[in-house]
C-alpha cells in the first residue's frame, strides 16, 4: 500500500531569506564597521553612539530603496517578457507551439512525446507553460519588490541594532573589543540560522559570513586608526 509522499522544498524561501540575510549581515557589519572606525579615530561614547544611530537609520532606508528599485527592475523585465510572450501566442501559435516541442525535445523527451506535452500543456494555459520553460519565470521565485524592500530593511535595524546595544552597556575602554567579539558572534548565529532556514551546510555559511565580516571591521577600523592619527 503506497502512502503519500509530502515534499517541503525550501527553494521558495530564497526570495524573502536572501533580502534577510543580506539586510542583517549589512546591519551587522556595516554598523560594527562604522562603530569601530570612529571608536578609533578617538571620539567619545556619545559620538559614536550618534554616529551608529544615524548608520542605522540611513542604512535601513537605502536598503529599501535599493532592494525596492532593484526588484522592481526585475519585475519590470518580467512583465515585458510576459507581455511579449502573450502577444507572440496570439499573432504566431503554431510557432510558439513548436519552440515549446523544441524545448522539451532538448530536455530528453521524444519529437512525439515532447509535441504530445505541449500540445497538452498550451490548451491548459499557454502562457503558463512559455513563462515557465521558456522563460524560466517560477512564481515563488519570481520578482516581489515590497516584500524584499520591507525585508530588507526590518532586518537591517536589527542587525545594526546589536553593536549599538554593545556601545551602550559596553565600558568605553572595552567598547572597540566588546564591540568586535559580539558582531563576530552575532554574525556567525546569522550564518547558521540563514543556513538551517535554506538548508544549506551550517558550518560553510557561518564560517563564510564571519570571515568576510571581520575582514570588513578590521579593514574599516584600521583606517579610522590611520584618519584619526593625521587629525
Amino acid at each position: 500500500m503506497s502512502r503519500l509522499h509530502t515534499e517541503n522544498h525550501l527553494v521558495s524561501r530564497i526570495g524573502w531569506l536572501r533580502a534577510a540575510v543580506l539586510g542583517a549581515n549589512d546591519g551587522i557589519v556595516s554598523t560594527a564597521s562604522l562603530i569601530m572606525g570612529v571608536a578609533t579615530a578617538s571620539a567619545n561614547t556619545q559620538q559614536i553612539l550618534v554616529a551608529g544611530v544615524a548608520g542605522l537609520v540611513a542604512g535601513a532606508m537605502s536598503m529599501a530603496a535599493g532592494e525596492y528599485v532593484s526588484v522592481s527592475s526585475q519585475a519590470d523585465t518580467e512583465q515585458a517578457d510576459l507581455a511579449r510572450e502573450r502577444l507572440e501566442l496570439e499573432a504566431m501559435p503554431g510557432a510558439e507551439l513548436e519552440e515549446l516541442t523544441q524545448i522539451y525535445v532538448k530536455r530528453g523527451l521524444t519529437r512525439d512525446l515532447a509535441g504530445q506535452v505541449a500540445v497538452e500543456l498550451t490548451a491548459n494555459n499557454a502562457l503558463d507553460a512559455h513563462s515557465l520553460d521558456e522563460l524560466g519565470i517560477v512564481e515563488h521565485m519570481a520578482a516581489r519588490p515590497i516584500e524584499a524592500a520591507v525585508t530588507s530593511a526590518a532586518t537591517f535595524a536589527v542587525g545594526a541594532a546589536m553593536p549599538l546595544l554593545m556601545v551602550v552597556f559596553s565600558p568605553a575602554s572595552m567598547l572597540i573589543y566588546a564591540v568586535s567579539i559580539a558582531s563576530l558572534l552575532f554574525l556567525a548565529l546569522l550564518g547558521a540560522i540563514g543556513a538551517k532556514a535554506g538548508g544549506a551546510h551550517v558550518l560553510k555559511a557561518t564560517a563564510r559570513v564571519t570571515f568576510w565580516g571581520a575582514f570588513a571591521m578590521a579593514l574599516t577600523a584600521g583606517i579610522g586608526a590611520l584618519v584619526g592619527t593625521a587629525v
